[in-house]
């Protein structure tokens, strides 16, 4: 309060209603104002001392303001002055005001009463609905609102944008921020203010955002509103408002934009050649991803069903539904992959992807952990860029934009505190549904991890579980009947529709090795290629590789804050999820010993048979993550400057072996002249394939990039994507094999031609009619002549050499 006066008062006692006026420059209109206060006060709460108190905040006018409230303040003690040297914004006069209230509640109006305060019966009404709420503030964007007079139109179209604006960055919810008229529970009014910063026309979000954090409920009231000559308020305030912000949240603007730069490190190499390179460990992965995201954005533009297609897998399709399209961000990114191609999309959603993700697990991490923000901000960075998600970041958005599983986790916690059941409830079924359209299986291994927090936390807080699990249970039973609807038919068509499938197979070896778990990774900082990939199925499936050093740290952590219960349910979660990736038969190192793991219980059981084991390690980075942050935030506070030190070097030591190092890029593979020149045109019609030879499968599929250069232009046989094979619908990695295609994959790869007899003529016409075909075509490759040769006598005639290929017109 420096630079402020506040005039000696008699003391009043207890204050029913304190009413806060800033006012700057208000010599006109402040006393018509007071008095219409004092008229209506007296007349609805009384005439007694206590019954109610104006609080004039003159912050720093120029001009009569400050005598015009001294003079209403002469006849009425119940009106007060308080003076700030200089103007210094709404929101210090705001502070100044209420901090030096004492009423049960607290009023906040403008000088120029916009909105009348006969409205402050609707205010009240809203206050006393109940325990949760603590706020109740005029909106006058609430649909049952009264507009007496309206500002221009330019101007109020500007507001609205500016309003919306905030509030999406801010206070997403909340229809109007920044109509002056609101009222507080007195206490709660003070302790927001109290800790509040801001001195402009941001604190109203800010004010607003603290009783968000604090769980205390805000409701928005219908007022009636007429726009004053001589407002202070200007369209462009709201920008100034987003300034406010900005500064006011600098520390978590630098932790996102550290994130972000994070992501951009990691895929620099990509990012220098969008069109030119290719990520070197994404196997076939990088073509099908940019495929998804293209087909995507070709069916909605054209109107057609997004769950399946006719463009692989000729003449069946695939089932879009049944792979991992990612329908919750491929139909929303439809205009810029229509516009700068699935190439930058796949980009964006990686880098935006993995950076949000970090984000979302740093907000759940101060939030529900308390840790200060650096310690939570390396909490949530070690989440989303953890070995096993920096593997994954080579070929599988799907696992790494994960930016809804601490959404979801939150919104659950929520559910345990038992305050707003029903609304919560509402939103975790939205946002679990959302999630099953950006993926199933992490959606189902958070799920799993979920539970096994769930319950190890009960086992260990049985009062706090009994007090939780009545409004939990009550709120999944909401969710599931908001979420069920909104995926009950996508999900039909996922495992009954065209194309349907189940059981896909892994084979064996889908489990970590015990070692895994201790050593690094490919793209880890102390990462050994060789090692890594002799102990994970590929280079994208490197799903633990933590680290002896990190699992010995954070072993010793949670030795350290074993009496917390949530580092003991995190534990738990962790161990867990550690045993159950080893498999259903877990070798033990350097021996022939093999014993049963825990994961045959659920190998054969249903959506989990198809689930790669090794991935549930996964789980384990957002939990070292928390304990990472919760570790760091005791260091902070260790009474010595030589123990902080020494716990910051043990934290290094454990990270720096498993930063994460660039990933490796390889030059793509140019789209053959003949498919990008269009010069197919005269040999695919319409409702007929495209033959590349070898056909794309999943270990080369260089054809789907062809498909997308030339805007699908033609179908396709063959492919990569998962689908049915044989009477029991098995789930496969491509198209079911055909003899021609078996044939020519065989030839390509090292065997010799067979003997070409009419039999084998009848199959490859049969398998041709079979996929529809227009064209066979073959590039220019290696064992070309052998494939070509065969290819003449198969088919009884000689190719046409067309640019860079050779092409068998085989069509009607």
């Amino acid at each position: 309060m420096t630079g402020t006066t506040v005039p000696p008062q008699t003391w009043l006692g207890p204050v029913g209603l304190s009413v806060v006026v800033p006012a700057y420059h208000e010599e006109e209109r402040l006393g018509p104002t007071l008095e219409a206060l004092r008229r209506h006060l007296d007349l609805h709460l009384g005439t007694a001392p206590g019954d109610w108190e104006v609080v004039v905040v003159d912050d720093g006018s120029t001009d009569g303001t400050a005598a015009v409230a001294e003079a209403a303040a002469v006849g009425e003690p119940r009106i007060r002055l308080i003076r700030s040297d200089r103007n210094r914004g709404k929101g210090s006069a705001l502070r100044l005001g209420v901090l030096a209230s004492a009423g049960q509640r607290v009023l906040l109006t403008d000088a120029d009463l916009a909105t009348p305060v006969e409205d402050l019966e609707h205010l009240e009404k809203a206050l006393a609905q109940g325990p949760d709420i603590q706020a109740a503030i005029g909106s006058r964007a609430h649909p049952d609102s009264r507009i007496e007079r309206r500002q221009s139109r330019p101007r109020e179209l500007l507001g609205r944008a500016g309003n919306g604006l905030v509030r999406a960055v801010a206070v997403p919810g909340i229809r109007d921020t920044q109509c002056g008229f609101k009222l507080f529970d007195g206490d709660r009014a003070r302790a927001a203010f109290a800790a509040s910063r801001l001195d402009g026309w941001g604190v109203d979000v800010e004010i607003l955002q603290y009783f968000r954090k604090q769980g205390w409920a805000v409701a928005e009231v219908p007022v009636r509103w007429s726009h004053q000559e001589g407002s202070k308020v200007r369209p462009l305030d709201y920008l100034r408002v987003l300034g406010e912000l900005a500064r006011l949240n600098a520390g978590a603007l630098a932790v996102a934009a550290l994130y972000l730069l994070g992501a951009l490190f990691l895929y620099r190499h990509r990012w220098a050649d969008l069109q030119g390179t290719y990520l070197a460990d994404s196997g076939q992965d990088q073509n099908q991803w940019e495929w998804f995201f293209a087909v995507t954005a070709e069916n909605v533009s054209q109107l057609r069903n997004p769950l399946f297609t006719l463009y692989q897998g000729m003449p069946d399709g695939v089932n879009l539904m049944g792979n991992t399209v990612m329908l919750g961000l491929s139909v929303p990114l439809t205009p810029l992959t229509l516009l700068a191609g699935p190439e930058i999309t796949l980009m964006l959603v990686f880098t935006l992807g993995m950076a949000g993700t970090a984000w979302a697990w740093y907000r759940l991490i101060r939030r529900r952990l308390a840790a200060g923000r650096w310690a939570a901000a390396v909490g949530g960075a070690f989440a989303a860029f953890a070995p096993p998600m920096v593997s994954h970041a080579n070929a599988h958005p799907n696992f790494v934009v994960l930016f809804m599983i601490p959404v979801i986790i939150d919104r659950a916690l929520r559910l345990c505190e038992g305050r707003r059941v029903v609304r919560d409830g509402v939103l975790l079924g939205l946002f679990s549904a959302y999630q099953v359209f950006l993926g199933e299986e992490p959606f189902l291994l958070a799920a799993m991890a979920m539970l096994i927090f769930a319950g190890a936390y009960a086992a260990f807080d049985r009062e706090r579980a009994r007090a939780a699990w009545k409004p939990l249970a009550k709120g999944l039973g909401i969710a599931a009947a908001v979420s069920v609807p909104l995926v009950a038919f996508p999900l039909y068509w996922q495992f009954f529709g065209p194309q349907s499938y189940h059981s896909v197979l892994h084979g064996d070896g889908a489990g970590n090795s015990p070692r895994a778990l201790v050593e690094y990774a490919s793209q880890s900082f102390f990462g050994d290629r060789e090692t890594a990939e002799r102990l994970s199925l590929n280079p994208t499936e490197q799903n633990a590789f933590f680290g002896w050093p990190l699992l010995a740290l954070a072993a010793a952590v949670v030795v350290w804050l074993w009496r917390h219960t949530a580092v003991r349910a995190l534990a738990v979660t962790c161990a867990a999820a550690a045993l159950l990736s080893l498999g259903p038969r877990i070798r033990i190192p350097h021996t022939e010993t093999v014993i049963p793991g825990p994961w045959r219980l659920l190998a054969h059981q249903p959506l989990f048979e198809s689930v790669i084991e090794g991935r549930v390690a996964m789980v384990c980075a957002p939990v070292l993550g928390m304990l990472l942050a919760l570790a760091l935030d005791r260091i902070r506070r260790l009474r010595t400057r030589e123990q902080r030190v020494l716990g910051g070097l043990a934290v290094a030591a454990a990270l720096i072996p498993v930063l994460p190092v660039p990933l490796e890029v390889r030059d793509r593979e140019p789209v053959p002249v003949f498919i990008a020149e269009g010069l197919w045109k005269p040999y695919v019609k319409e409702g007929e394939a495209l033959v590349p030879v070898p056909l794309p499968d999943p270990a080369a599929a260089d054809a789907l990039h062809w498909q997308v250069a030339a805007d699908f232009g033609f179908r396709l046989a063959g492919g990569y994507f998962n689908g049915p094979w044989g009477p029991e619908r098995i789930g496969i990695y491509g198209a079911t094999p055909r003899h021609l295609s078996n044939l020519l994959r065989d030839i390509r790869y090292g065997a010799e031609p067979p003997e070409i007899t009419p039999e084998w003529q009848a199959q490859a016409r049969a398998d041709l009619e079979y996929w529809k075909a227009g064209a066979v075509v073959l590039p220019f490759q290696d064992r070309g002549l052998e494939l070509r040769d065969t290819l003449t006598r198969l088919l009884g005639r000689a190719p046409v050499k067309e640019a860079d290929v050779w092409v068998w017109r085989v069509g009607d």
